[in-house]
């Protein structure tokens, strides 16, 4: 099918992931979700860290006495926005669920809640056998083989995270001395799919990690305006002739040590995209 105009003007595609829409407004805005009769109720931080990890998020929400200043609502259940001050600041933190329909759809809230800048930290699969469990790894671009990305952005292989971001992000990394490497992602929904000619095909492209955000946690943030960067530690590996679970998900140690991390690159951020 050759593309024909859509209602708007923009052009009705073969396929309809395809399809760009740049409209502004949508029929249903993050707003509709407050949690508050008024935004004017709801005060949180401009800065937050978006951590995968959920045990992370309640041990230190427990152990630090964060104040819980919003909440973020799923059908799964309820995402407590906390906020601590860190290093003078307040920041918030909280759980953003998995996969990219959901982290974009709190992303989205949270920034309509107030925050401005965003350091998001998780695992994910490595592709590049060097890369050690626990490894940080900056994300410098996404290469978008998911489906999120796609309504807030037009259709490209690749959507990278600012330079300045990532500049932030390697800063703290090397102060504290931790090593680390920086790289695109690859960023797929569908986790049973990774097949053996995709995992070479996305090596060959300089893809070295795959987790199911980042593509659209870079897209939101852009059409919305907001900064935001993401480090992840090196998890279970796909670089092998077969699957290697690595026991990834019990790196306890690695997954608190990343948020702080996060933490402090989140204080550092600058609130203008």
């Amino acid at each position: 099918m050759p593309p024909t105009p859509g209602p708007g003007g923009w052009l009705r595609a073969a396929y309809p992931i395809l399809e760009f829409d740049p409209e502004r407004r949508a029929l249903i805005e993050p707003s509709v979700h407050l949690c508050a009769p008024s935004r004017d109720e709801v005060d949180v931080p401009p800065r937050a860290v978006m951590c995968f990890f959920g045990d992370v998020v309640s041990a230190v929400a427990s152990e630090r006495g964060a104040r819980q200043v919003a909440r973020l609502h799923s059908e799964h259940g309820v995402h407590p926005i906390f906020e601590i001050v860190y290093r003078g600041q307040r920041v918030a933190f909280f759980q953003p669920g998995v996969g990219a329909p959901l982290a974009a759809t709190f992303l989205e809230e949270a920034i309509d809640y107030g925050c401005r800048a965003f350091l998001a930290c998780g695992g994910a699969g490595v592709l590049d056998a060097t890369l050690a469990l626990g490894h940080p790894v900056v994300v410098s671009a996404a290469v978008r083989d998911e489906g999120t990305s796609y309504h807030y952005l037009p259709p490209s292989r690749l959507i990278e995270t600012a330079p300045a971001v990532v500049s932030v992000i390697e800063g703290v990394l090397g102060r504290v001395g931790v090593p680390f490497t920086t790289g695109i992602t690859w960023s797929t929904d569908a986790v049973y799919r990774e097949t053996r000619d995709k995992v070479s095909l996305r090596r060959a492209e300089g893809c070295i990690t795959v987790e199911m955000e980042a593509a659209a946690l870079l897209a939101v943030a852009r059409f919305r305006g907001v900064v935001l960067g993401q480090v992840l530690y090196a998890g279970d590996s796909l670089a092998g002739d077969s699957w290697d679970h690595r026991d990834w998900v019990h790196a306890h140690d690695v997954r608190e040590a990343l948020f702080w991390l996060a933490m402090d690159a989140a204080v550092e951020l600058p609130l203008v995209s």
